[in-house]
């Protein structure tokens, strides 16, 4: 498919055309949850700990004779039932890591691509290139759009001034190509990819 490329003005520049094998594939939202999903336990930190009865200090004597007191019977002060005892099954420290396969992974990425795509929310931009690393400039031109939010694809390497200046912009996100990811893609509402982001994402999907 053919769309329209547009410099940092809002101008239409040119045309490029898209490959339809990525970008338009039909919605697979159970895709995009199971990759988002996988995303965010990878880099959850699992420091959660409670103490199991070994890790209390305590006594371990039995706090009194088995039968002949009227009481229920009791090994250990340091038991879950008594003030200060352990936790029964409460989290340990674990990775919450689990594993999605390669194939899963670069669909879902395509998918969330032409996601944005069919919502009209896909813009691609002649370069992503700034000629002073001022943020206030940058934001002015980028306010031609009107989105609320946004992440900006661009090549390998990314345009240093512009990344400075995009760094201050709320709700602006910058990625060079290799970052793209289907989370930072879905949690922003406007997708811009570079001539050359699109080229590189295309290489690196077919």
């Amino acid at each position: 498919m053919k769309t329209a490329v547009r410099n940092l003005d809002n101008q239409e520049v040119g045309e490029i055309e898209l490959d339809d094998a990525i970008f338009a594939l039909p919605a697979r939202p159970d895709l995009l949850a199971r990759a988002v999903n996988w995303q965010l336990a990878k880099r959850r930190a699992g420091t959660h700990k409670t103490k199991c009865i070994g890790d209390i200090s305590g006594t371990t004597k039995k706090p009194y004779r088995q039968k002949g007191t009227g009481r229920a019977r009791q090994g250990s002060l340091r038991s879950p039932q008594f003030r200060g005892g352990a936790v029964i099954f409460g989290p340990v420290v674990r990775s919450h890591a689990h594993d999605l396969t390669k194939k899963v992974r670069k669909l879902a990425l395509k998918t969330a691509l032409a996601s944005k795509q069919a919502e009209g929310k896909l813009i691609v931009l002649e370069a992503a290139v700034a000629a002073t690393h001022k943020t206030k400039e940058l934001a002015a031109r980028l306010k031609e759009f009107g989105f609320k939010s946004a992440l900006i694809i661009d090549g390998a390497n990314l345009d240093e001034n512009f990344a400075r200046a995009a760094g201050n912009i709320p709700l602006v996100d910058v990625l060079p190509e290799q970052g793209a990811n289907v989370y930072d893609i879905l949690r922003r509402d406007t997708l811009f990819l570079t001539r050359n982001a699109v080229e590189q994402l295309e290489a690196r999907l077919k």
